[in-house]
């Protein structure tokens, strides 16, 4: 599966081969991904690309400090004809939402994706509609620029499974990419969204030793005892981390995870919730360092499989 997507999206997109696996964790995994990086790396190619190649339902809205909830999740208009407020869906009612730029918006349209990041659903009137079964958010956001920008609230970080960067491309990768001929509008649907489905309750079966449970939340709550750290990670990461493990697993074509599946996914999902005290931050100290640090200060279990 993972290679029939990755070389439909390669039509469109150089490299970015680990960034195209963990949208594929986050979606087998039911969970969220914020591509955060400079203007004009392939955010939004990248995020088109990947939902083009499932064939699902996917909807792009881009986010502007005028949007309104209503312009994302619906509105109920009164209907002459039937004599009653009939909804309207808004694009969240898709299994791919591309949120591009989701924080050039106001907090108050920001927190309307809460209830449907959380929940697959959304409340509208008193009446809560399900989310179609895959749903994934993947959002945009470009780092440097904070003139008309809405930081994100720690809330909404939280539901993000993943926050991953592209990075600047290669020599030769650069190269590559001048000679690209085709958009994502070129790229086929290679699975079907029964077909992703059903990979979900298989990955559901991929087998996590209790050792490795353990090992996932010692690593969780190592984060809210270091001494640079003012928020640690929320049990919802132990969660996204355990859940990563069991895709990263299953991709790999194995039914077991390996305590390098937690290891090596640790960073990416954890990252973006932690929040360094003042004078960590005065102190130099990095995150992407200091995350190596707490890894390599938990011990490594021994499991047999």
């Amino acid at each position: 599966m993972i290679n029939l997507i990755k070389n439909e999206i390669r039509k469109t997109v150089v490299g970015k081969e680990t960034a195209i696996e963990s949208i594929l964790i986050a979606m087998l995994s039911g969970g969220h991904v914020l591509i955060e990086d400079l203007p004009g790396l392939g955010k939004t190619t990248l995020a088109k690309a990947f939902a083009a190649s499932i064939d699902c339902t996917f909807r792009r809205i881009q986010f502007t400090p005028d949007l309104m909830p209503s312009d994302l999740i619906g509105i109920s208009i009164y209907s002459k004809e039937q004599q009653k407020f009939v909804f309207h869906e808004g694009p969240i009612f898709t299994n791919v939402l591309l949120a591009d730029e989701i924080n050039r918006t106001s907090p108050k349209t920001q927190s309307s994706l809460l209830e449907a990041m959380e929940e697959a659903q959304v409340t509208i009137d008193g009446k809560t509609i399900k989310l179609d079964t895959p749903f994934i958010v993947i959002a945009t956001e470009n780092p440097i620029e904070l003139q008309g920008t809405f930081p994100l609230p720690e809330a909404q970080l939280d539901r993000f499974m993943m926050r991953i960067s592209l990075g600047y491309p290669s020599t030769n990768e650069e190269v590559e990419i001048l000679s690209l001929k085709e958009n994502p509008e070129d790229i086929k649907g290679m699975i079907t969204k029964e077909s992703l489905i059903a990979a979900m309750t298989e990955m559901e079966k991929v087998y996590v030793d209790p050792a490795l449970k353990l090992y996932i939340v010692k690593l969780i709550k190592a984060t809210r005892e270091h001494a640079s750290v003012k928020l640690g990670a929320s049990p919802r990461a132990s969660v996204h981390l355990f859940n990563g493990a069991k895709a990263k697993a299953y991709l790999d074509g194995r039914d077991f995870v390996m305590a390098s599946d937690i290891s090596g996914l640790f960073e990416t999902i954890i990252g973006h919730r932690l929040i360094l005290k003042g004078e960590a931050l005065h102190r130099g100290t990095g995150l992407k360092s200091l995350l190596q640090e707490i890894v390599a200060s938990v011990e490594v279990p021994k499991v047999t499989r």
